[in-house]
């Protein structure tokens, strides 16, 4: 199976919303961190004419979506490839999320489930609330700085992990993987998804003020991995197609790359003469033999419908299973979540 691999960041802003940094220094932050593409998400702003290739890196421009008038925030919807303003659609996210379908686009729940910090209003959780939509493609599992927020939970904490960031950032949340296994074993199909939420802003405490996480930073921490069947070649159109055909089918891992670097990172499931990958449906002839393969030595986990079938340690699994269901791999590395796979679905 002939696949080709890119790391990009999914959840960007800039200065058209509230980030600091202009599209084409997005790019070049993550020229410089080692990406592939980056997907810039405004809020409420689809911002028409910046695509392309700057510094070898793949630019393309989705939008985060939200009610502004919904109090308290809550319902952040990505939306990828729908090539309109969507954003007057917001108060109903069922409407919104069939537009964007209706316009060849696709989307994920930004950071469903989210914890806020008392420090200062602007630091409340955003969590999706509207769970009886249907239509999506998957959840953003792992959000960085949802996670760092939720460590600030009073002034030395937040000196602390402003100076230290990496020590308090551990992985998704364990209600976003428990409710994420509770629907796939109803028969979801929730394909995987992290970002940055990348905006490069100065933030301040007392007589302290700093930019904590500079967008090359973010870019080397928690990112995206596609599988596609074809590799890029530079051209805008024929890139972004595979780009986003890997991503509205689930072809994705998260992978938190400060840790170690994920590339290289392989989950296949094989019954009989029948293959798939991440993202896939495989349908058995038998029993299905699981193959995991990680670039680095970790506590390896393969899943079914949100129950440990099998564990090892090191840089390989092999599991064989006569069941059927939606089977994920999550690795750790020194108790730090470190990949966190799409599932694929035996049938």
């Amino acid at each position: 199976m002939k696949l080709y691999e890119y790391a990009g960041n999914l959840h960007i802003h800039t200065p058209y919303s509230d980030g600091t940094a202009l599209h084409a220094d997005v790019a070049r932050a993550a020229a410089q961190a080692g990406l592939d593409f980056v997907i810039v998400t405004d809020h409420n702003v689809w911002v028409d004419g910046c695509e392309g290739y700057y510094d070898r890196v793949l630019l393309l421009v989705g939008e985060e979506i939200h009610d502004v008038r919904r109090r308290p925030q809550a319902n952040h919807l990505l939306a990828y490839n729908a090539e309109a303003e969507l954003a007057p659609l917001a108060a109903d996210p069922q409407q919104l999320i069939d537009e964007v379908n209706r316009r060849g686009g696709f989307s994920y729940l930004a950071h469903p489930h989210e914890y806020g910090s008392p420090l200062a209003p602007g630091l409340n959780a955003i969590r999706w609330e509207n769970w009886e939509v249907t239509g999506y493609v998957g959840w953003e599992i792992w959000n960085y700085m949802s996670e760092f927020k939720s460590l600030l939970r009073h002034k030395l904490a937040a000196v602390y992990y402003a100076y230290f960031p990496s020590r308090g950032i551990r992985g998704p949340f364990r209600d976003t993987l428990r409710h994420w296994d509770q629907m796939l074993a109803q028969g979801w199909r929730i394909a995987a998804i992290g970002g940055a939420d990348a905006h490069g802003e100065e933030y301040s405490l007392g007589p302290l003020r700093r930019v904590l996480f500079p967008y090359e930073y973010l870019f080397r921490c928690v990112n995206t991995h596609i599988l596609t069947q074809r590799p890029l070649t530079g051209n805008l159109e024929n890139d972004k197609g595979l780009v986003y055909d890997a991503l509205r089918h689930g072809h994705t891992w998260v992978g938190y790359d400060l840790l170690g670097d994920t590339a290289g990172f392989r989950f296949y499931a094989r019954s009989f003469t029948n293959e798939a990958t991440v993202g896939d449906e495989l349908l058995r002839a038998g029993a299905t033999k699981f193959e995991v393969q990680t670039p680095h030595s970790g506590d390896i986990r393969l899943l079914v419908n949100g129950r440990v079938v099998a564990r090892a340690r090191g840089q390989s699994l092999q599991h064989i299973s006569a069941d059927p269901g939606a089977y994920r791999v999550e690795v750790y590395r020194g108790g730090r979540g470190w990949i966190f796979r799409s599932p694929v679905y035996v049938v």
